[in-house]
């Protein structure tokens, strides 16, 4: 199972992403709000209790000082996938981007682009293919239709000249 968590509700639509690809890959998941600054105990909670949950990896995404996936992966040792987000008080992303960059030595949370969900999605499942062979041949063939859109991009650039 993978943990999606959010520190707002406001960041759903980024969020969703994540989910969604769970859904295309079959994979369970739970999804939740969990704000590192407003609810400290429940972030503190969920990160602790994730393994004893069924959770193999935990996608937080976290907006303006975006704290949530550092906070998380310091009290865990599942894998921590960090998504910045932009929100409303961010100062163009670029404060979130940073604050799950550049974690400190020891504390890693692996970080995909700036409201980079469905990223963060493919990775959880590709942790979890990693043992799982059903995941895994599903990804073959992902990775097969990713190849096949850019073959049809180049017939049709083709085409056009």
């Amino acid at each position: 199972m993978i943990g999606i968590i959010m520190g707002s509700i406001s960041d759903l639509k980024v969020m969703q992403e994540a989910a969604d690809i769970c859904k295309e890959f079959g994979i369970a998941y739970e999804i939740d709000i969990v704000s590192a600054h407003r609810t400290p105990l429940k972030m503190v909670e969920y990160a602790n209790s994730a393994r004893d949950r069924g959770i193999k990896v935990i996608i937080a995404g976290a907006g303006g000082a975006a704290h949530l996936p550092g906070m998380v992966a310091s009290v865990t040792t599942l894998p921590v996938i960090g998504v910045p987000v932009k929100s409303s008080n961010s100062i163009d992303g670029w404060d979130s981007v940073l604050s799950i960059l550049q974690m400190p030595s020891g504390v890693p949370v692996a970080t995909v682009a700036l409201n980079g969900a469905k990223n963060a999605g493919i990775l959880a499942v590709q942790m979890i293919g990693i043992e799982d062979k059903d995941v895994a041949d599903k990804l073959q063939v992902y990775k097969k239709q990713l190849q096949e859109k850019v073959d049809d991009m180049v017939q049709e650039l083709k085409n056009k000249s």
